[in-house]
């Protein structure tokens, strides 16, 4: 049976002392004070909270950290694991750098694709090994093993998840997310959520993927954007028995405050090397279609998912061009040094959907149609080999997406049972 404990707030002095310590604001504890929360209780308080800003999960040690006390813990983590220490999110401290310091018994980290600081290559092998600033081992979930193996859990009593995700099918870190369930169920430990907003939650569209092109870029049947934060999609993978042999895995989530899936939110630090601001996070889902094409998506730029090109899209159409260079998060970018025709998006105002037009442009306007598609790596993304299909055969924008709709209300009936947010 799936144990969901959304956490209810205590405080204490000892507690507040330790988020003091966390956020590196010891000198600053003269401006802390307490603030009255409509339900009357007083909450520990920092600057951040005296405002409707968002406080992500990691933020709230108070509700957590009695949770770790005499535990051995394992801590999912990445370069966006951190709590803040300002409104701004522009200040803030590794969540393991953090907990180390406030002498939690932290045994491992656990690296999902793009590795624990975060420096690789989307597809790039990540190695296990030692961290440098911590000298804490790390276990890569990327390349060999992307499930940990059961010794990995055995020193361990409970496990951290704390990973930024940006809300889209073929982002790789809920499938990472999936598999650490399934090994925590296993194990039988407990696994700890840090919530954080999903930037593109206040929509879902996109086709979902059929379950017969299941693979690390899409486990499950969702559409391509589902609108769930990571605590949400937990649910969901507990709820509808996602996990093999159906297994629940024991999860506590830490909802974020202040945050609805109508609220706007900025990511502080990019998510992976090749989202690099809001404007590619929102682009994503769409131009993230291009990574299954031979066209590039504006990898070895500094536009990552802000621009798409191939030397084969026609120049007439085409008036905007880039040579893609290696440069960081990408060795080895598609079309490598070679000029490429295309579009810039990096001013484009798209934020509620998933759009085709690009995709289709591209294709339509190709001087040889044969180089577009790269089809199984297509068929992967898209979760269907139907929309290859459809594009090829000339369906229009809404022809395609009228496809999509019988699909979207189921999951969406679906999706309102594991709603933490409005």
């Amino acid at each position: 049976m799936m144990q969901l404990k959304l956490i209810q707030f205590k405080n204490t002095v000892l507690l507040f002392v330790l988020i003091l310590i966390s956020c590196g604001n010891l000198s600053n504890a003269k401006s802390e004070k307490l603030v009255k929360h409509s339900n009357d209780k007083i909450a520990s308080s920092q600057a951040i909270r005296d405002t409707k800003s968002i406080i992500v999960g990691a933020n709230q040690t108070e509700k957590y950290l009695p949770l770790l006390k005499g535990k051995r813990v394992g801590i999912v983590a990445n370069l966006t694991s951190v709590i803040f220490k300002n409104p701004e999110q522009t200040s803030y401290t590794h969540l393991v750098d953090s907990l180390v310091a406030l002498n939690i018994d932290v045994i491992k980290v656990l690296s999902p694709e793009h590795g624990f600081r975060g420096v690789a290559d989307a597809g790039e092998l990540v190695e296990s090994g030692k961290d440098n600033k911590t000298g804490l081992p790390i276990i890569s979930l990327y390349g060999k093993n992307k499930k940990a193996s059961i010794e990995a859990f055995q020193d361990l009593d409970i496990v951290i998840f704390d990973v930024q995700d940006v809300g889209v099918r073929f982002y790789t870190y809920i499938s990472t997310l999936h598999y650490i369930m399934e090994s925590c169920a296993e194990a039988n430990i407990p696994l700890l959520i840090l919530d954080r907003p999903n930037p593109n939650g206040h929509y879902v569209d996109g086709p979902t993927l059929k379950i017969e092109n299941k693979s690390f870029l899409g486990m499950h049947p969702i559409p391509l954007v589902h609108g769930l934060t990571i605590g949400e999609f937990a649910q969901m993978l507990n709820g509808e028995k996602w996990l093999e042999n159906k297994v629940q895995c024991d999860i506590t989530i830490i909802p974020v405050e202040n945050y609805t899936h109508d609220t706007f939110y900025h990511v502080p630090i990019r998510p992976s090397p090749n989202l690099p601001n809001d404007q590619a996070i929102k682009l994503y889902p769409s131009l993230g279609l291009f990574e299954g094409t031979d066209i590039n998506a504006g990898r070895g730029t500094e536009f990552q998912f802000q621009r798409y090109g191939a030397p084969f899209l026609d120049k007439k159409i085409f008036t905007f061009s880039y040579t893609p260079k290696e440069n960081f998060g990408a060795k080895n970018p598609k079309h490598k040094d070679v000029l490429c025709y295309g579009e810039n998006l990096e001013n484009n105002p798209l934020y509620g959907e998933v759009s085709l037009k690009w995709l289709m442009k591209a294709y339509n306007h190709a001087t040889d149609k044969s180089k577009v598609f790269n089809t199984a790596n297509f068929t992967k993304h898209a979760g269907t080999a139907i929309l290859q299909q459809q594009i090829e055969a000339g369906l229009s924008e809404k022809e395609i997406k009228a496809t999509w709709q019988t699909d979207l209300v189921a999951f969406k009936k679906i999706r309102a049972t594991y709603l933490i947010y409005n």
